[in-house]
């Protein structure tokens, strides 16, 4: 055990204390933050309109919300919520991505999310095409062409073609842009960043007031950032005849990475790196936030709007398995490790003074899945005893909430619930109202439960050292 941790602390800390710290991941795990509180809102939304709409046609045949009043207007009103924010929930990451890029190089942070946001939508599609095929006569054909023509529509023999501008496309406003918003976003916002600290920049007189100053001084780096973009989409679109750079990122970036993000290995090995910078120390979900939100957290963005288009039928049809809040849901209950089920192995089997007493601390906060109290109090980090129970718990209960929602016995997850939400009700909550969940919650808890026991009655024989 001493040459594991030494090793580990000799290679692996110095790296992960690097990616821990290196300022563009900084901004990547900021942005997403500063991206929740729309998010929230739009899941909270979506949330009500489970409960009061979709929950209860699983215990009252015929039940219809839209048809009762107050009810129909809430959802409604709801839905105005989830239009400002999971819908276009890949332009406000954009506009954080690049604030928060900016704060880290230390220039005008609201030019800089701007300048995110522009080079995003720039490239997306503001047309849409429609295309009926169906027999049309020459004398229809022939009226269609020349008095529809400035309304976008054309016909053939063969068919009807509708053609709009100004029809902006969902799934490149919504967590689907994600992945083209932080290549686009970093590139365009480094870019401006770069040619504010070299000082290339209008400079206006000092009478003039700061902030039409600081407006003036991004003029330049923000026109050459969103003129590099704007170039490389239109090359781009001549190499890929015709196709668009966000079309490219969601069908050979996006895609693929959320499909390796659904096998067991992939959710096992995030869940193991989780746990062993937690041992040292180091807050592993920040470190791995990158990934964490921008793999799993596009899939539980999409869950979420997929719940609310068909419920969680559709989402078992063409969502995803595993998400970001499924980490919660089953493998944090108390925090990081599962360490709920730590304090209560040490209530019942413990006869240290000092676990017991971080243990009667820890608890309440600890159901709050606030677990810094019994991580450093006790402390779990750097703790030789408690190396073993901290990685195989969690991945025990990781490997029961994944196999469970994998073999439909319970709803994937497809809301987003706040993360010091108890553990039963988060569950309950994230599954769309899905009695199933606390239970699966109660199976995975009672499997770590028994994983800790062991070690924390093996703690009991240690050598207290004042």
């Amino acid at each position: 055990m001493d040459k594991l941790t030494q090793w580990i602390e000799k290679y692996l800390l110095p790296v992960a204390d690097k990616i821990g710290n290196e300022r563009h991941l900084i901004a990547l795990r900021d942005a997403f933050i500063g991206a929740m509180p729309a998010t929230m809102a739009g899941s909270i939304a979506v949330l009500i309109n489970a409960i009061i709409r979709d929950m209860p046609t699983q215990f009252i045949p015929r039940y219809d919300a839209s048809t009762i009043p107050v009810l129909k207007e809430i959802i409604a009103i709801n839905g105005f919520v989830w239009n400002g924010t999971l819908a276009i929930a890949g332009l406000i990451f954009a506009f954080s991505l690049g604030y928060n890029i900016s704060k880290v190089y230390g220039v005008n942070e609201l030019a800089g999310g701007i300048v995110s946001l522009s080079a995003l939508v720039q490239g997306i599609a503001f047309s849409v095409t429609t295309t009926i095929n169906t027999p049309v006569s020459a004398q229809l054909m022939n009226e269609i062409n020349e008095k529809f023509s400035d309304a976008g529509w054309s016909a053939t023999p063969e068919g009807l073609t509708a053609s709009q501008w100004g029809w902006l496309q969902l799934s490149h406003l919504d967590g689907n842009a994600y992945f083209t918003a932080m290549i686009l976003g970093f590139i365009s916002t480094i870019i401006y960043a770069k040619l504010m600290q070299a000082n290339i920049t209008i400079k206006m007189p000092d009478s003039v007031p700061p902030a039409v100053s600081k407006a003036f001084a991004a003029i330049i780096p923000a026109t050459a950032a969103l003129y590099a973009i704007a170039i490389f989409n239109f090359i781009f679109g001549k190499i890929s005849n015709g196709m668009l750079f966000i079309d490219w990122v969601q069908e050979f970036i996006g895609k693929p990475l959320l499909a390796m993000s659904q096998g067991f290995g992939a959710v096992i090995l995030a869940t193991i790196l989780i746990q062993v910078f937690w041992f040292f120390g180091l807050h592993g979900m920040n470190i791995l936030a990158p990934v964490l939100e921008g793999v799993w957290g596009v899939a539980q963005i999409t869950n979420i709007n997929l719940f609310n288009d068909g419920g969680a039928t559709l989402v078992k049809q063409e969502g995803y398995m595993w998400v970001r809040g499924s980490f919660d849901a089953y493998t944090m209950f108390g925090g990081n490790g599962g360490t709920l089920v730590l304090i209560i192995a040490i209530l019942i089997f413990s006869k240290r003074a000092d676990y017991r007493t971080v243990g009667k601390l820890s608890l309440g906060p600890g159901i709050f899945n606030i677990n810094e109290p019994i991580m450093f109090g006790l402390p779990v980090v750097l703790n030789p005893i408690m190396f073993i129970p901290f990685i195989l718990a969690p991945v025990v209960s990781t490997s029961i909430g994944y196999f469970a929602t994998v073999a439909g016995l319970v709803n994937p997850v497809n809301q987003a619930v706040v993360w010091v939400t108890p553990p039963f009700l988060l569950s309950f909550l994230a599954t769309g109202g899905d009695w199933r969940a606390p239970i699966v919650t109660l199976v995975s808890m009672i499997a770590a439960f028994v994983i800790y026991a062991p070690f924390v009655i093996a703690a009991n024989k240690a050598d207290i050292k004042g």
